[in-house]
């Protein structure tokens, strides 16, 4: 798997986990016992024509118009999922992992995630997750952190 051969190669410390499946981040969150505040939920939007991965609670929703003005861009708007699966190849649809830097993607990420120590999100599929550090997250992403959700 891409994801922990990157994770590994970064040396990040992490926890693997096998689980029910989960199509949504809210099932996830369900699934690992956790509030949606810890579980990030990848958005891939288009910004001025660019791939972009947004990296949000579960609990949240981006706001697109808060990006296009953080951004300064003309036109922000979701990915169609067709697209998800050029940019992520090796991943089952609706569990990408919100890490864009293996994919080639810049990650913007909220700041409403920055006040937990640890986060989970899918790892590729709808059957496994991972879990870390947020400092660990930060550095594995190199995100962009702006404040452009608010909660679902």
């Amino acid at each position: 798997m891409m994801l922990q051969d990157y994770l590994d190669s970064m040396g990040i410390a992490y926890r693997l986990s096998s689980h029910g499946t989960a199509y949504t981040s809210q099932d996830l969150a369900a699934q690992e016992h956790v509030t949606g505040k810890k579980v990030i939920k990848p958005v891939l939007i288009s910004v001025d024509g660019k791939p972009c991965l947004c990296a949000i609670p579960a609990n949240y929703r981006v706001d697109l118009m808060r990006v296009r003005e953080q951004l300064h861009a003309h036109t922000v708007e979701l990915l169609e999922e067709a697209q998800l699966q050029k940019l992520f190849p090796d991943c089952e649809i609706g569990a990408e992992p919100p890490v864009g830097k293996i994919y080639g993607l810049p990650t913007l990420m909220d700041t409403s995630l920055l006040s937990d120590d640890q986060v989970t999100f899918q790892a590729g599929n709808h059957t496994t997750s991972i879990t870390l550090s947020m400092r660990d997250y930060q550095r594995l992403v190199e995100p962009q952190i702006s404040d452009f959700s608010m909660h679902a």
